[in-house]
């Protein structure tokens, strides 16, 4: 949805790229990737592949713009196949499948190489922080530098959001960014555009 927001003059420079990132980690991912991850976490630990199932399609059906339901598979097969490459047969079933999610497979491995789930999350945080800034420095467009103070600020987000997201119980479980899903849902029909989703 940020290549929409930008092209709506929503982002415009690099205080709004700022606010829509962390806005997206204070009232998104917080509420729902953070908690199902912890939840996929624990489900791997167990080998409950029922509570695996059933957290994967939670996820999936949260993603309400079929780019981002798209993103997530399409990235979820890709890690399959890596796992799978190194010796991590339990991604197996997922290499093909049109229905696994990018976390499902990313907490299989945080599970299995004994990645602790606070370093997982903030892993997965960072890594979606990081990209998230590289796609605003492309479509505003911001320099280096401007890339570097966004994400320094976000350092102090991310633990933030990691100490309440982990901490959330299933009821409050949710997706809570509609303007990015209306942004995402736009944007599939986006005249120009540099990326998918």
């Amino acid at each position: 949805g940020l290549e929409f927001a930008v092209s709506s003059g929503w982002v415009h420079d690099a205080p709004t790229a700022a606010d829509w990132i962390q806005g997206l980690l204070k009232h998104s991912l917080i509420n729902l990737d953070l908690p199902v991850l912890k939840r996929l976490y624990e489900s791997w630990q167990e080998s409950s592949p029922e509570k695996i199932r059933y957290w994967n399609d939670f996820l999936l059906a949260s993603r309400d713009a079929f780019e981002l339901q798209e993103e997530d598979r399409q990235l979820g097969k890709a890690l399959a196949r890596l796992l799978v490459d190194l010796d991590l047969d339990e991604a197996k079933p997922f290499s093909n499948s049109p229905y696994g999610c990018f976390l499902t497979l990313y907490s299989l491995a945080a599970v299995r190489w004994n990645i602790s789930l606070n370093d997982a999350a903030s892993g997965f945080l960072w890594m979606w922080a990081e990209n998230k800034v590289l796609c605003a420095m492309k479509l505003i467009p911001l320099g280096q530098t401007d890339g570097q103070k966004i994400l320094s600020s976000i350092i102090e987000v991310i633990s933030q959001v990691i100490v309440q997201g982990l901490d959330l119980p299933d009821e409050d479980i949710g997706y809570t960014a509609p303007g990015q899903g209306i942004a995402s849902a736009l944007h599939e029909t986006q005249y120009t555009r540099l990326f998918r989703s």
